[in-house]
């Protein structure tokens, strides 16, 4: 099968489109044809360089596609069956996963960081990750969903505990988990301010439903939300940026107000006055992922069409690094994704 693979760590310039041989199916698990691939960030990183990637290595975390054939062990699934496939690996063995807390597996990790990914052609997987698609969805659209909306859905309803009529401040409104928490906190009724790069960003965050949208090159968040709350500050932050924007983030929380993270796109390491913490009561969260539970959750809201993906551009999987050298840019407006 094709494949595309990086033998060190660097730039672009080191994703390799290479035959490499088809995966070998055990009895207790499917065969899935790759149709599309969703990017994220994580890839970049993964490609730069991260402990524990063993190389080479293929990236890819959200992947789609169909059914070429099935394990001798396995039943409910059938041949040309139309699937997305869970963004994650877990045991599906230890206590954590018999509870249904996937995300807490001591083997947890992302598809396409320490276990292969779905930049190729075939790949082999087992049946607890794999979730069939409505006909109506097409693979494009489903590789859009699974990692972003999943990790909205844990921070805002499963960590953050959001509630109607409370106001959420979604950092980043252009990047995948930016654009699921909008829709996310709409469905709860809650009262959503955003933030965006340019007056093309900035409109397309109000389709999504955004009540406020604050231009971060121009507007300095925490005096806009001030001045959008009379002062009162938000009850949550989702917050997914890191140091270019947490001391704005923790400015714009209410007393007792829950800030939850999932990430740090500018960088690891922030830093806290402790006094401004606990004198507020404001609580800190982190959050990775989210558990299968959450995933078939969030996905019925996704096929009933009450979310939805953004799609804002497809590369076919041999063009990997013109995909890559654009989403470095942060152009872009929704998900990136390799067919």
């Amino acid at each position: 099968m094709k494949a595309i693979r990086i033998h060190e760590f660097g730039g672009p310039e080191i994703l390799r489109l290479e035959d490499v041989p088809d995966p070998q199916l055990r009895k207790d698990q499917l065969l899935v044809r790759v149709r599309a691939c969703a990017m994220n960030h994580l890839d970049l990183w993964v490609r730069k360089g991260l402990p524990g990637v063993k190389l080479p290595h293929i990236l890819g975390s959200d992947i789609a596609g169909e059914i070429v054939e099935v394990g001798e062990y396995v039943t409910g699934f059938k041949t040309g069956q139309r699937v997305l496939l869970a963004p994650m690996h877990f045991c599906n063995g230890c206590t954590k996963c018999m509870a249904g807390l996937q995300n807490q597996c001591p083997e947890f990790t992302v598809r396409g960081y320490l276990v292969e990914g779905g930049n190729c052609e075939l790949v082999a997987v087992s049946p607890e990750g794999v979730i069939s698609i409505p006909d109506a969805f097409d693979f494009v659209e489903a590789a859009s969903v699974p990692l972003v909306f999943l990790t909205a859905w844990h921070m805002l309803v499963g960590t953050a505990k959001i509630k109607p009529g409370q106001t959420v401040l979604v950092l980043g409104a252009n990047s995948g988990v930016g654009i699921a928490g909008i829709q996310i906190a709409k469905l709860f009724q809650c009262n959503v301010i955003t933030t965006a790069g340019n007056e093309q960003k900035i409109a397309k965050a109000r389709e999504l439903g955004a009540d406020h949208v604050i231009d971060h090159y121009k507007q300095k968040i925490s005096e806009v939300v001030h001045k959008i709350t009379s002062k009162a500050g938000v009850d949550v932050v989702m917050e997914h940026i890191g140091p270019a924007t947490w001391d704005e983030s923790l400015r714009s929380m209410k007393p007792g107000a829950v800030l939850v993270t999932c990430g740090a796109t500018t960088g690891p390491n922030v830093s806290m006055d402790l006094r401004f913490v606990y004198l507020r009561q404001l609580s800190v969260r982190g959050s990775f992922m989210g558990t299968m539970g959450e995933l078939h959750e969030v996905l019925k809201h996704v096929f009933s069409g009450r979310l939805k993906p953004v799609v804002d551009r497809t590369f076919p999987l041999q063009e990997a690094r013109a995909a890559h050298e654009y989403m470095e840019t942060s152009r872009m407006f929704g998900k990136i994704v390799l067919t």
